[in-house]
């Protein structure tokens, strides 16, 4: 029986907390479309509390990083420069989208929000992206 490389090499805390901020950015996303379409402010609340949690997640990442950084099992596992620019400038870009979450209305969400959430949203795909070349890359190397 092989053991994997994950199991011989320590998992990076910051991969369990990652999708935390991914997956509400994304939502925040959808809700913010929801409210553009509706006018129904429950969405635009949806929508803050997403980021609020997506910003939660993240800076619970942030020190799962710093931790991971401290460990040296984990060092072939760690995320690329690539994926780290990229995930601070998704956070950079939902606190600046919360900020504008915060106003009252119609005008917290459009057309700012809105077109913050979505800039988030791409800024994820990329990261994604990033991510998904740099494991397939790893793949390669340890075969």
């Amino acid at each position: 029986m092989q053991i994997s490389r994950t199991h011989r090499l320590g998992y990076p805390f910051q991969k369990l907390f990652v999708p935390v901020s991914l997956v509400s950015f994304t939502l925040a996303l959808a809700t913010d479309v929801v409210f553009w379409q509706t006018a129904d402010l429950m969405w635009q609340n949806f929508s803050a509390w997403l980021l609020f949690a997506g910003l939660v997640g993240g800076a619970l990442a942030v020190i799962a990083a710093i931790i991971d950084l401290i460990r040296p099992e984990t060092r072939a596992l760690r995320a690329s420069v690539l994926e780290v620019l990229g995930f601070i400038v998704a956070l950079l870009l939902a606190l600046i989208n919360s900020f504008v979450h915060a106003g009252d209305g119609w005008i917290a969400v459009v057309p700012l929000g809105l077109a913050l959430s979505g800039a988030t949203f791409v800024v994820i795909l990329l990261t994604l992206v990033f991510a998904a070349r740099a494991a397939r890359t790893s793949n390669w190397s340890a075969q």
